[in-house]
């Protein structure tokens, strides 16, 4: 009988923690979201996010608020919401920072980038740009590559820092072309492009780029996406002259391991129903944002995230690329 009434008990337990799951899942959203953005304020993926989460609160009839949480290289924020309730209230602004390439250069990191995440749409990617000063001496990316060859160790270049996708772009094309250029980390692209500015810099790896090409500040010699870019169709691919060098920032939106099936899916389906409108692609991709919009689902992202995994172990590994 005590075996009975246990077994009983357990069974109503299941059934109850069913129907709880049901009812959250008919009455979400009942109040607003948060988008963890694991960014300090002012980027351009953050005037892209504030564009997709006021159509997302409108989809969801909730407001979306952004909120920052820096540090870590952006795996403060994302460790964040991989500890937040499984519930589908706390979003994260995902990046290839603290996704994928990311963790596999930090030698602690807190998460499982796959493991502690339902990933749910890739928003889009970011190309990274070569940028020289429009007095520099090479005025195409041939003839840049040519004088790295030929001066060993001369030339010396900037990213936004250890690990970003301009820093993972140089160090594939020095591994691919056998080159030796002086990388220069720093913590973002403003004071990176003021230095390329006042000469102390030969080039600049950013996805910040337009404004000053628009001033006829600095000249774009090439971009590091695995396609030219449209409103710079004139600029070939890094790919084009170095084969296999590729390389971009991207942008996803996850949630906690665990949220209710029902939740994720309303979610995916929202999110790449908003991405899939022309009036959302022109915005993103105005060169202002310079977003490439991608709309890829939950099984297509995650696939995504697998393959950059998979690409860039190895240049990781051959460069030693550590960070603390």
């Amino acid at each position: 009988m005590k075996i009975f009434s246990l077994l009983r008990c357990l069974t109503l337990g299941f059934v109850l923690s069913l129907s709880l799951s049901g009812l959250n899942a008919q009455t979400y959203p009942s109040q607003s979201l948060k988008l963890v953005m694991p960014f300090a304020p002012g980027t351009a993926a953050e005037n892209a996010l504030r564009l997709f989460a006021d159509k997302l609160g409108a989809a969801l009839k909730q407001s979306v608020v952004i909120d920052n949480k820096p540090g870590a290289g952006s795996t403060l924020g994302t460790d964040l919401v991989a500890k937040a309730p499984a519930d589908g209230y706390t979003l994260l602004a995902t990046f290839n920072s603290s996704i994928a390439p990311g963790p596999l250069m930090y030698n602690k990191i807190a998460y499982d980038p796959v493991k502690d995440f339902h990933h749910l749409a890739l928003l889009g990617v970011y190309p990274q740009y070569i940028i020289v000063r429009t007095d520099h001496p090479a005025k195409t990316i041939q003839e840049f590559l040519a004088m790295a060859k030929d001066k060993p160790g001369t030339i010396n270049y900037a990213s936004a820092g250890v690990g970003t996708s301009g820093y993972l772009a140089a160090e594939l094309l020095k591994q691919n072309m056998n080159l030796q250029m002086t990388h220069i980390p720093y913590k973002g692209p403003a004071p990176a492009l003021t230095d390329l500015l006042g000469g102390r810099l030969d080039m600049v790896l950013t996805a910040s780029a337009s404004e000053l090409v628009k001033a006829g500040k600095v000249r774009i010699l090439a971009v590091t996406s695995e396609k030219r870019v449209s409103y710079f169709s004139d600029i070939p691919t890094l790919e084009e002259v170095a084969p296999g060098v590729k390389a971009v920032s991207w942008i996803g939106i996850s949630v906690a391991a665990n949220t209710p099936k029902s939740i994720t899916t309303r979610l995916e389906k929202e999110i790449t129903s908003i991405l899939s409108t022309p009036e959302m692609f022109t915005k993103l991709s105005d060169p202002a944002i310079g977003l490439t919009p991608m709309a890829l689902g939950s099984e297509r992202f995650s696939e995504f995230i697998n393959k950059e995994i998979h690409f860039w172990t190895p240049v990781i590994k051959a460069g030693n690329i550590k960070i603390e």
